[in-house]
């Protein structure tokens, strides 16, 4: 089997932006659902093996798994609306 072309994701820019700030952080609400967002996005992308890695890196250093990831977002969600004040009219496609 060949091996793929690593890929450019269209959103690398504001995202690599995104996981230096969650790299950096603590783990507010934003920040958890942001990652979760993330992980989800990036999962099985072929390329941002750099995002992927920083990912990985932010669960490890907030002590969490994907799955209590998961589970704490799901929580926040149904709590409030995270994403009430970000960008209102702006279309995040995957």
């Amino acid at each position: 089997m060949a091996d793929q072309k690593e890929q450019q994701h269209p959103q690398y820019k504001s995202d690599r932006a995104v996981v230096n700030q969650l790299l950096a952080s603590e783990p507010t609400d934003y920040y958890l659902a942001e990652l979760g967002r993330l992980i989800i996005r990036y999962k099985g992308f072929p390329g941002a093996r750099d995002i992927q890695r920083d990912l990985e890196k932010a669960l490890a250093n907030w002590g969490l798994t994907e799955e209590t990831l998961y589970a704490k977002t799901r929580a926040i969600h149904q709590q409030a609306e995270v994403y009430r004040d970000v960008g209102r009219n702006r279309e995040d496609w995957s």
